[in-house]
């Protein structure tokens, strides 16, 4: 058997916004493999990066575990680590070459790794496993503990001569029951807790109940779970639930699906099993509006304690929806919005700009549905082409030496399109400003909750929207 170092990709320290935002989650992915390959016998550590400065203190970790093999494991379930940010994967460069300094065998796993495998092979890593990676590193650490060839172990990228060889992927897993529970043991989460109560006054953990979108949104990358779409039962997750009671004990749950629920009846029968095993939760989940309108979905999600849901609405123009291939109306998002946040539900919208071909009237569309829906919070981004993508290969010819952001609040646009970059960085400004000042409004006219603060904030967002107005049309002009 082998002593493994499992570690992250993903350090919040580097990545200044999430840092400042105060709401850091430990690496799920990693804890998923550790159990997997301390089930199958190997004693297994892991080094959290979360929380560190940077790579160079894995070090401690190499000369204190002495592991035969290091394996660098991004998680799958975190939005940041798809993003394949730059600073991160110097990061994860940095801590091979310390694992094969310390004279262990690395082994990598991570969206950006499945798309570039050769940077890292080149970097030092011995193999780089793709998309889902559970059984794979099983066999691969398996054969590496017992000095037996592994070129054949399906899903492995290699060097051989010079050129990157690779095995064909294996088949999805379906059975998700059958992976044992994450090694929640194996992580100290009293930092994230003081993080978590400090800034948001209570404590959060991740988890994951399915794996993979079947859903064809054509900007939408997938190295990892692909396409298909599989799911853990109720039971199983309310096994998780309960075990992260036992040793963590957190007030809340994100969890980190690309799509919560979607299985019909799962939601009904996920909100029955808390019931019969008397778990109180409060969560959070990301949805899709068409699915929400389902049944009386909406309905058992609040009556099993969801709080909040992230939706993409990404636009509010219909035809640029449609460019996107994204199957949801500008309707279903208004009537998901009213319907969740009349069941006391918080909405959060994605929105997206810089979509080719968009108009700025289309752009006024976007920023008027959220003025007319109202949701709670809006996360804004810009159109962003990731490999193996539709939206990659129709920008693909456009893009310059900048292939990736530096990090999470970089929205570089990368490709040409109808305006500069610096308009869309200043679009990121006046469309939270005109969002601030219609819940101001809003708060005045009944339509979300008085507080004073909410209401007086229109006195600065009123005047703050209409200078950003000015900056907006001078770059669009110019």
């Amino acid at each position: 058997m082998a002593r493994v170092l499992t570690a992250s990709g993903y350090f919040y320290r580097l990545d200044p916004k999430q840092w400042r935002d105060g709401r850091p989650y430990p690496p799920l992915g990693t804890l998923q493999l550790a159990a997997v390959l301390r089930e199958a016998g190997h004693e297994v550590e892991v080094f959290d990066t979360g929380l560190r400065h940077g790579p160079d203190e894995i070090r401690e970790a190499l000369d204190r575990w002495k592991p035969d093999i290091l394996i660098l494991q991004d998680d799958g379930f975190n939005y940041l680590t798809k993003m394949c940010l730059t600073v991160m994967r110097e990061a994860v460069l940095r801590m091979i070459d310390l694992g094969r300094a310390a004279g262990c065998r690395v082994a990598v796993n991570s969206s950006d790794s499945t798309d570039h495998p050769e940077t890292y092979l080149n970097a030092g890593a011995e193999a780089v496993v793709l998309g889902e990676s559970e059984d794979i590193l099983r066999q691969l650490v398996q054969r590496w503990s017992d000095g037996a060839d592994w070129q054949d172990v399906p899903g492995t990228v290699r060097l051989e001569g010079g050129e990157v060889v690779s095995t064909p992927k294996p088949p999805v897993m379906r059975d998700l029951d059958a992976l044992p529970l994450p090694a929640w043991d194996l992580v100290d989460t009293r930092p994230y807790a003081a993080i978590w109560r400090k800034s948001q006054g209570f404590f959060s953990l991740n988890m994951a109940t399915t794996r993979g979108c079947p859903f064809k949104c054509n900007w939408c990358a997938k190295p990892i779970y692909g396409n298909r779409y599989n799911s853990r039962s109720p039971e199983h997750v309310a096994d998780e639930l309960e075990l992260l009671q036992r040793l963590h004990r957190p007030d809340h749950i994100w969890f980190a699906d690309d799509i919560f629920g979607l299985k019909p009846g799962w939601v009904q029968r996920f909100r029955d099993v808390l019931r019969e095993r008397g778990l109180e939760l409060r969560y959070k989940m990301q949805g899709r509006v068409d699915l929400l309108l389902e049944d009386d979905t909406i309905e058992a999600l609040a009556q099993s304690g969801l709080e909040e849901v992230w939706v993409g609405a990404e636009s509010g123009s219909q035809a640029i929806l449609d460019a996107m291939d994204k199957g949801t109306t500008v309707a279903q998002i208004e009537e998901a919005t009213r319907r969740l946040q009349a069941h006391g539900i918080r909405v959060g919208h994605f929105l997206q700009f810089g979509y080719l071909g968009e108009t700025p009237e289309q752009v006024e569309e976007t920023i008027r549905m959220v003025e007319r829906t109202l949701p709670d919070d809006i996360g804004v981004s810009v159109s962003y082409p990731l490999p193996g993508t539709p939206f990659h290969d129709r920008v693909k010819a456009d893009l310059g030496d900048k292939a990736n952001w530096t990090d999470s609040d970089d929205l570089a646009m990368m490709f040409r399109n109808r305006h500069r970059p610096a308009y869309y960085k200043r679009l990121h400004r006046y469309v939270h400003k005109r969002f601030r000042r219609a819940q101001a409004l809003g708060a005045l006219r009944g339509k979300v909750a008085f507080t004073p603060r909410r209401v007086l904030s229109g006195l600065y967002y009123a005047p703050a929207a209409f200078v950003e107005s000015l900056r907006v049309s001078a770059l669009a002009r110019s």
